[in-house]
């Protein structure tokens, strides 16, 4: 496939995904405020959703590409762990370095930079957004259309609830409904820009499909752990929290299944 229709392509689907933050976040206008135990829930399916994405669209197809590129399954299976690794320490070091706001657990990252308190949840909710998008716009790699567009479903998909959490924190804040829903509508942006990243990065070299496959999984798999599951077992509702994550992980792996 042309190396530029991996890059459109990418683009789109991520452009695509980016529409479930815009279409959760307008749902502030109907829901004004969100239970803890609701709140847990959806993002805890969420997360559900991004952990399958990740292992079914971007681990097993990285690991294929590596196997294909090298021929060993121990040197692949070294190549897409240290891409994890990379990927979940670029996240680490970033939020280590980037001032932001957890909607729960509060300020993080580099808290003496004094920033206003809508700029820190712009940050946190970028640094949350464009992972998402990279690993739309890898899921392209090798013209694997079906790999891309389930993804993108899949992201699509727990976007929404995402993208309404977010809308409604912001409101509970002090914001209005309509700055709440724009906040959260841009913040869904920057996931073209990440597809648009991740897309040309496999479409200009085939070594980088194993790298960047593995790069954007570990991405993923550090804001899972590091930011999702702690935020939604903080509330007591860690039992709710597991099993929804469960249900949004089968929900994406049998999109998968039957989409790819």
């Amino acid at each position: 496939m042309n190396p530029s229709d991996i890059i459109s392509m990418g683009v789109v689907a991520s452009f695509c995904a980016s529409m479930g933050t815009a279409l959760g976040s307008c749902g502030v206008f109907a829901i004004r405020t969100l239970s803890r135990r609701l709140e847990d829930g959806l993002l805890s399916l969420a997360a559900g959703i991004m952990l399958a994405a990740t292992f079914f669209s971007l681990l097993l197809p990285a690991l294929e590409h590596a196997g294909g590129a090298q021929g060993d399954a121990l040197t692949s299976a070294l190549v897409v762990g240290l891409g994890v690794l990379l990927g979940a320490g670029t996240l680490f070091f970033i939020h280590q370095h980037a001032p932001h706001e957890h909607f729960q657990s509060g300020r993080d990252g580099a808290t003496d930079i004094k920033l206003g308190r809508i700029w820190l949840f712009v940050i946190a909710i970028t640094l949350h957004n464009f992972p998402e998008g990279l690993a739309v716009g890898v899921g392209f790699a090798g013209g694997e259309v079906k790999n891309g567009v389930t993804l993108a479903l899949g992201i699509g998909l727990q976007n929404i609830p995402e993208g309404l959490a977010v809308a409604v924190a912001l409101l509970s804040v002090g914001y209005s409904a309509a700055k709440s829903a724009g906040i959260g509508v841009l913040s869904g942006m920057v996931e073209p820009v990440g597809g648009l990243v991740g897309a040309i990065a496999v479409s200009t070299a085939a070594t980088l499909m194993p790298w960047a496959l593995a790069f954007a999984a570990g991405a993923m798999l550090f804001i899972i752990s590091d930011e999702i599951i702690p935020e939604t077992h903080q509330g007591g509702h860690q039992n709710l929290a597991t099993f929804t994550l469960l249900g949004g992980f089968v929900l994406m792996m049998g999109l998968d299944v039957v989409l790819g």
